[in-house]
């Protein structure tokens, strides 16, 4: 699995406004500085995180961006899917009529298998555990 870049934006995006609190908002030139992402690209980040209701964002000289919902309830899963939406390793895990193979196909229950896995580590992990490096990250294996 490769984590595109906007997710990874996204989720440093995150982290950073989680380890910051909720005491005022934060700007994006801030996090882009802390987190060395291109500002105009974090612009666009934010703004999907804005729309699918992770981080409430305010324009202005005041503005800047503050998590919308509690750290501990956004898990990567639900980054990946707002920010990318399902992407599994072969189009026919979501879809087997997509291949004319998939009734004989030895590499769809590994890959299927794969994207499970990967689908549980995602779930079972919250933007709270990555921003707070005292609380060990579960990975399941």
């Amino acid at each position: 699995m490769r984590v595109p870049m906007k997710v990874d934006y996204g989720v440093r995006a995150l982290v950073d406004l989680a380890q910051q609190g909720s005491v005022r908002p934060i700007r994006t030139n801030e996090i882009a500085k802390r987190q060395h992402i291109p500002e105009p690209y974090l612009d666009q980040v934010l703004t999907n995180l804005n729309k699918f209701g992770f981080i409430r964002s305010r324009r202005g000289p005041r503005g800047g961006h503050l998590l919308a919902r509690e750290a501990s309830d956004i898990t990567l899963s639900d980054v990946v899917a707002a920010l990318e939406g399902r992407t599994p390793p072969l189009d026919c895990i979501l879809n087997a009529d997509d291949c004319v193979l998939s009734g004989s196909c030895t590499q769809r229950d590994i890959w299927s298998g794969v994207e499970d896995a990967i689908q549980s580590v995602l779930t079972a992990t919250t933007i709270s555990e990555l921003a707070n490096p005292q609380v060990p990250v579960t990975v399941i294996r």
